[in-house]
């Protein structure tokens, strides 16, 4: 089965087209990013202005009609933070499912969390032990911790590395006084779940998720070892300062970072390095799946379900 999946965040829209069959591996057939930016077109009633609304709608129409020539037999359509913190965010949402014909499910920061974790234990497999999964997206950093495929516990908060970008780190390059207080006020919020999340058991393996973990672990890091790149917080804190003391366009000039990425930089930097910290984690290993194939796997194993109880035995046969 070939299946679309359509991630509307708060940084891009981004279709992924896979080949996949229950109980195997998703097989990438396509990838087509836009970015949108989405966080920025919110106005001071916190609603996403007339133009935030006409570019996504015109992104979503670009991405379904992508996935139609595609030949994608089925188009799963979500949103994450941007539009689910939205004052607007339902009539947005009707709108695009009138203009394009596209609905897009909301999910919340819980179940961005759970999906997450779902791709990194398939991924890991069930050997890994205890995980510890971290997201950082655009509006939101996801925590998630277990020993199962559904983790103990998951938390979202509002860290994501374009919100933080957007209120508090405004210059080119921010204030040091921005920087101060932006760093006090992510290390408050992570440290108000640190007990939630270490009731969950000490981690087997801690993973980090996201393009923004993904380049910072380029960024701070020497060559990949062979068990994959790896974001370390004894390389990862010395780049702080030096990231906050960086213009957009030297941070853009650091190897591997895209000109997308560039600006919510020192924001994700911030978050990863109090992340770790107050958790007490010395490294996490990057993990390749994310949100999206959390979604496919989680569709797929909703197909797979009725196909496994017709072939119980006892079960009657399908007509």
């Amino acid at each position: 089965m070939r299946l679309g999946v359509l991630d509307v965040g708060s940084n891009t829209v981004h279709l992924l087209v896979v080949d996949a069959h229950p109980g195997a591996r998703p097989l990438p057939a396509s990838s087509t990013k836009r970015l949108l930016r989405l966080a920025e077109h919110l106005d001071a009633d916190g609603a996403i202005d007339d133009a935030g609304v006409a570019a996504l709608t015109s992104a979503v129409a670009a991405a379904a009609h992508a996935a139609e020539d595609a030949g994608a037999e089925e188009l799963l359509a979500f949103a994450t933070s941007a539009v689910r913190e939205a004052a607007n965010g339902d009539a947005v949402l009707d709108h695009v499912a009138a203009e394009t014909g596209v609905r897009l499910q909301v999910l919340p920061g819980s179940a961005e969390a759970d999906l997450t974790f779902l791709a990194v234990r398939r991924w890991f497999g069930w050997s890994a032990g205890r995980l510890l999964v971290l997201d950082i997206g655009g509006g939101s950093l996801e925590i998630a911790a277990g020993l199962d495929e559904v983790p103990d516990t998951a938390v979202s908060l509002p860290l994501g590395a374009g919100r933080l970008t957007r209120d508090r780190l405004r210059g080119d390059p921010p204030s040091p006084e921005d920087v101060r207080e932006t760093r006090r006020y992510v290390r408050r919020q992570v440290a108000s779940c640190v007990r939630e999340v270490t009731r969950a058991g000490t981690p087997d393996l801690v993973v980090a998720t996201s393009k923004t973990l993904r380049t910072l672990a380029r960024v701070t890091g020497a060559a990949a070892p062979a068990a994959g790149p790896r974001l370390r917080l004894d390389e990862l804190t010395p780049w702080v300062p030096r990231l906050a003391e960086m213009d957009l366009a030297g941070r853009h000039r650091l190897p591997g970072v895209s000109e997308e990425r560039a600006p919510q930089l020192l924001a994700g930097a911030l978050v990863a390095e109090a992340t770790l910290d107050l958790l007490g984690v010395a490294e996490a290993v990057v993990c390749p799946w994310a949100l999206r194939e959390g979604i496919i796997l989680r569709r797929f194993d909703a197909i797979a379900a009725p196909v496994a109880s017709a072939g119980a035995p006892g079960a009657p046969s399908a007509v």
